[in-house]
This record gives C-alpha cells, sequence and structure tokens, in this order.
C-alpha cells in the first residue's frame, strides 16, 4: 500500500496517501493475466480477506514504476459486519502461499501494532484477528459464497 497519512482538515479527519506513478492501461484484470504479478495480487487478495475490503476494484491495483503493484483506495475495509466486495477472486479454493501463512500466523498470534489500534475501532480489531485466524485455518483462499462479492463498477 502507498504510505498513507492521517490528516485534520476543514471537514475532519481524514487522510493523503502517497502518489504513485503507474501505468494507468494496467488494473486487475491485466496485471492477473501476467503470471510474474501473481504472488503481489494473492498477497493483496488476503489482505482484501482479513480486512473485509467492500471495494476492490480493478483499477485499484497500480502497477508502479518499480514492478510493485500497489493496492489503493482501502478506505471501505475493518468492517464487523461481513461486506467483502472484490474482484480478486481468481484464487479462489488454492492454498496459501507458505509466506503469506507466515506473515498470517504472525499478526494472529500477537496483539495487532499500535498504529492499528488507534485506528480502528476495538470490535474491529477483535474481528480483524477473528478473520486472520479463520483464513490460516482454512489454509486457503476461500471461495465467493455470498452472490454480490463484486464492487460495481469493477475496474
Amino acid at each position: 500500500m502507498p504510505l498513507t497519512v492521517p490528516r485534520d482538515g476543514p471537514y475532519g479527519e481524514g487522510s493523503v496517501q502517497l502518489f504513485i506513478a503507474a501505468d494507468f492501461e494496467q488494473h486487475y484484470f491485466t496485471l492477473h493475466e501476467d503470471e510474474r504479478h501473481r504472488d503481489q495480487l494473492r498477497r493483496i487478495c488476503a489482505f482484501d480477506l482479513i480486512t473485509n475490503n467492500a471495494d476492490r476494484k480493478s483499477g485499484h491495483c497500480l502497477l508502479g514504476e518499480d514492478g510493485t503493484i500497489y493496492a489503493i483506495d482501502n478506505g471501505l475495509c475493518f468492517h464487523v459486519e461481513p461486506k467483502l466486495r472484490t474482484v480478486i477472486w481468481e484464487f479462489a479454493g488454492e492454498p496459501l502461499p507458505p509466506a503469506i501463512v507466515g506473515d498470517l500466523q504472525r499478526l494472529a498470534a500477537g496483539r495487532l501494532p499500535p498504529a492499528v489500534r488507534e485506528l480502528i475501532a476495538p470490535e474491529e480489531c477483535a474481528v480483524l484477528l477473528k478473520r486472520t485466524r479463520a483464513l490460516v485455518k482454512a489454509g486457503r483462499f476461500p471461495a465467493e459464497t455470498i452472490g454480490d462479492g463484486y464492487p460495481w463498477p469493477p475496474v
């Protein structure tokens, strides 16, 4: 994710995210076609699953000039009710890669970092850890089962 910092503005609290110089012809659907990008996209998928991202559109995956895929526009995350809507379903049923499992296990085993605990409500912290533990236990990317798991518009 690009650097994002909190800011207090004329309409209250908000945030500013670093602009990423990117190839704006590329997006999730074009990036997924290239095997070289799949590991980064799997990591974004895992992030969306544990944060309950309610709005991952294809255009929210930017290919930076450095070859990194940046996930942007993460404003609809962390809700305690299931609201997952993402375009990233191609990995459904696949085993989680060991590196992602390791990261998720470390997150699930401890307390959330102070920066996270300061920004989201205690109930959201608890559900984030619960979703993380459930994903580790499942050991694979889940299938879309709620019927409206895609945001609109998808790009």
